[in-house]
């Protein structure tokens, strides 16, 4: 039996080798393979980082792939892209620069890579270190005429910044900056810093533990120096029809100043300007006021006040009747009978146009331009001569039209 297994065994051996090239060829005919692009670029994961380190350099994040893989594989392959992961492990590795290979892991199978974009990353390791530094506030401009910027107060003087060792290496001062121009009373701000390096820049990438800092300016008002509101003396009276809407002052506080202390003080807290006459005025002016000083009292700044007084006409209403309707843009051989002959209208407006208004300035008509013969009911339009009068109604709103080849017959 053994002389005879081993006389035939190449004999089985080469069979077996045919069966199996048979059985191959038919499982690819039926499921052939194909090479292409995976679908869509793979995420690149960085597994294993020591939380004490940070990557710093720029680098890639994802790669692409050409793969080989049976029909049926393709299928499961794009009908779940997380089958494939790229994953880079830094476990172990020292601060410095590294090139890492990038791990495949393909959840299903048979796959075969063909290429990759890249088949490695370079990764720059340094420490992630915590250092505590001192907050530097500058305050720029300066309060207005006659008040002094005491010391400032913030609410710490000293923040914790995070980063990579080299670029908390190149900190030089923690900065912000808080504009104190034109205040009169105190000042509490919220003031953003930022970390700077020796070009006063500001430095990426740093973890400040203190966004912002607040910042409190106390602000006191100098000997001799006294701020008062300007009050506008005004006489006479508008024009009649007319009202006084506004009167705007700029500025509406002034800084006096006088070396006797106690006549500043004896002040009361406003001055008055010069007398402004609106007697008969109808219309809008603008003019500039001396201040009424005791002597020894100056006026810092400019001298004088910008006035600003708003008027405007007092607003009515007035009742037309009676208004005969016209036709406007009958075409020729047609004729028009209207219903009714005549509206009310109802205006309103500023009182003195509506006093001087010329009733025969008030248009009413219909427009039938294009119109064919036939019965149609139209709103009046109204045209008043004078501008600013408005129509807030006309009785009634329609107009019946009734248009006709014949000449019409007289209604009784």
């Amino acid at each position: 039996m053994l002389d005879w297994f081993a006389k035939n065994f190449r004999t089985f051996l080469l069979a077996f080798f045919f069966a199996l090239a048979v059985w191959v060829s038919a499982v690819t005919a039926s499921d052939p393979d194909e090479t292409r692009s995976f679908p869509a670029p793979v995420s690149i994961e960085i597994v294993g980082q020591d939380p004490g380190t940070v990557i710093t350099n720029d680098y890639t994040d994802q790669v692409e792939l050409v793969l080989r893989a049976p029909q049926s594989v393709w299928r499961r392959l794009t009908g779940d892209l997380k089958t494939v992961r790229a994953v880079v492990d830094i476990s172990n590795l020292s601060t410095g620069v590294h090139e890492v290979p990038i791990q495949f892991q393909i959840k299903v199978q048979p796959v075969r890579i063909i290429s990759t974009s890249q088949d490695h990353l370079e990764l720059e390791l340094e420490p992630w270190i915590t250092q505590t530094m001192p907050v530097e506030i500058k305050l720029t401009g300066s309060p207005a005429v006659g008040y002094q910027a005491e010391e400032m107060k913030l609410n710490s003087s000293k923040v914790v910044v995070s980063g990579p060792r080299s670029k908390i290496l190149k900190v030089k001062k923690i900065y912000g900056s808080l504009d104190i121009s034109g205040i009169r009373q105190n000042l509490d701000a919220e003031v953003k810093i930022n970390a700077l390096d020796e070009n006063n820049l500001v430095i990426e990438g740093l973890n400040l533990a203190l966004g912002a800092i607040r910042v409190t300016v106390p602000v006191a008002q100098q000997g001799g120096y006294r701020d008062l509101a300007v009050k506008v003396v005004v006489s006479g009276r508008v024009a009649n029809g007319y009202r006084l809407t506004s009167i705007l002052v700029n500025p509406p506080v002034v800084t006096v100043y006088s070396s006797n202390i106690d006549l500043i003080n004896s002040l009361p807290g406003f001055a008055e300007t010069a007398q402004l006459d609106l007697n008969g005025v109808s219309a809008d002016i603008e003019t500039r006021l001396a201040l009424n000083l005791p002597e020894g009292v100056s006026l810092l700044g400019d001298q004088n006040i910008l006035v600003q007084v708003g008027i405007s006409a007092i607003e009515g209403s007035l009742t037309v009747g009676d208004r005969p309707v016209s036709v406007n843009g009958l075409s020729t051989g047609l004729f028009a009978t209207i219903s009714p002959l005549t509206v009310d209208l109802y205006l309103s407006g500023p009182l003195p146009l509506l006093d001087i208004l010329i009733v025969n300035d008030v248009l009413v008509s219909v427009d039938v331009t294009d119109l064919v013969p036939g019965t149609y009911q139209l709103t009046p339009l109204v045209t008043i001569i004078m501008q600013g009068i408005r129509v807030e109604s006309i009785l009634p709103g329609t107009i019946e039209v009734v248009i006709s080849k014949g000449k019409p017959t007289p209604r009784p």
